[in-house]
């Protein structure tokens, strides 16, 4: 699948685009469409229960991690817009370097505590990690925070599932709902002053980056084929059991549409690949 680009960087301010993989050790298995209508009414939690049980037999489950990497040269002039999340960059241009692995190692004792009160996100970097032009995830770098001020408080990142392991934040936020620290005791709560309170750090600015033209609400116009991707998957990476049940879940969803968004829809399919759209139109019932 798709995901964000990133920004990793070192002390010379050089700068590479990366993306991210997550490929599970344990293998990827799926149900049907109709295995899953069977399992929601008999077992909505069976994919929790299953996560936990198998951490309890100390079967931990793993994904081994990867990265893509592309100098910023490369993303200037490559085929389509890098920064497009519904793009994947071809292992063939950027070969996938398995870098560690991520295990999950143990249930939570309290559930609440542990999970529900967890609040994660994308704007949380470490020095030598940044964002990205990418407007998915720029559009997140800040949804993601009221998010989590809307859902446990101003003050959720003083939870102990959300605080930062091994430093201590300094900061000037101060008071709010459910401050359970020592709130700053005598500091200022403002900035600049003369009272040694928390000042910018220079050495930990990311570098930057160009950029050109002009800012203004304007026509897309970069080459991004947005149909070459979805067809090459279709045709090389699934089996014909794959392209079965594809085939099957959008039509069985698809057909609760109007006709107009049927042909609409199904057109989009076909300019992906001509068997694909004729699949969905024969399910569909459509004459195109």
């Amino acid at each position: 699948m798709a995901s964000h680009t990133f920004k990793w960087y070192n002390e010379k301010h050089e700068y590479f685009w990366v993306k991210y993989h997550f490929k599970t050790d344990q293998s990827a298995q799926n149900l049907t469409r109709q295995e899953a209508e069977h399992m929601k009414g008999i077992d909505p939690d069976h994919a929790t229960r299953d996560l936990h049980d198998s951490i309890k037999r100390s079967e931990f489950p793993s994904w081994t991690m990867q990265v893509q990497i592309m100098p910023p040269e490369d993303a200037e002039k490559y085929r389509f817009d890098i920064f497009d999340v519904t793009k994947v960059w071809p292992h063939k241009d950027y070969p996938p370097m398995e870098i560690g692995r991520m295990v999950l190692n143990r249930n939570p004792s309290n559930y609440f505590a542990e999970v529900e009160q967890a609040a994660f996100s994308p704007g949380n970097f470490v020095p030598g990690i940044a964002s990205s032009p990418d407007k998915m995830l720029q559009g997140r770098l800040f949804a993601y925070y009221d998010a989590h001020r809307y859902r446990l408080g101003a003050n959720y990142h003083l939870l102990p599932v959300n605080r930062p392991k091994g430093i201590e934040t300094r900061n000037y936020q101060r008071d709010g709902y459910m401050r359970f620290d020592t709130n700053g005791d005598g500091s200022p709560n403002y900035y600049p002053n003369s009272l040694g309170g928390p000042e910018p750090d220079p050495k930990a600015a990311e570098p930057a980056f160009k950029t050109h033209g002009n800012a203004t609400r304007q026509p897309y116009t970069c080459p991004n084929d947005d149909f070459l991707q979805p067809g090459e998957l279709f045709r090389k990476v699934m089996t014909e059991q794959d392209r079965d049940h594809l085939i099957g879940n959008i039509v069985s969803h698809l057909g609760n549409a109007n006709k107009e968004i049927q042909i609409r829809q199904t057109r989009l399919f076909y300019k992906a690949d001509p068997e694909y759209g004729r699949r969905v139109a024969d399910g569909l019932g459509l004459e195109l």
